[in-house]
């Protein structure tokens, strides 16, 4: 499922990352995945901003501002505006 293209404020710091797995097992819509030992973004578009990766990430590499994307990119359609950022 696609929420609203190029609008989530999901963000991985490769660096901080421990490579625990934890995003993965926690993200409802499996937007992350670990591939040759690195956290990657699979699906961006597919994020929902639910925070769940975020809350559960030891060492804050994942980042989102939960809820913002879908929100942000509304009321800027509806200003006429063609970036939620």
């Amino acid at each position: 499922m696609i929420y609203l293209k190029d609008v989530t404020t999901l963000r991985v710091n490769e660096e901080k990352c421990i490579r625990c797995g934890m995003c993965l097992e926690v993200c409802p819509h499996s937007v992350l995945s670990l591939n040759g030992g690195k956290v990657k973004i699979e699906d961006r578009d597919a994020c929902m901003e639910c925070g769940a990766c975020a809350q559960n990430c030891p060492t804050g590499a994942v980042t989102v501002k939960s809820g913002v994307g879908c929100a942000a990119a509304v009321i800027n359609a509806a200003l006429g505006r063609k970036s939620a950022c």
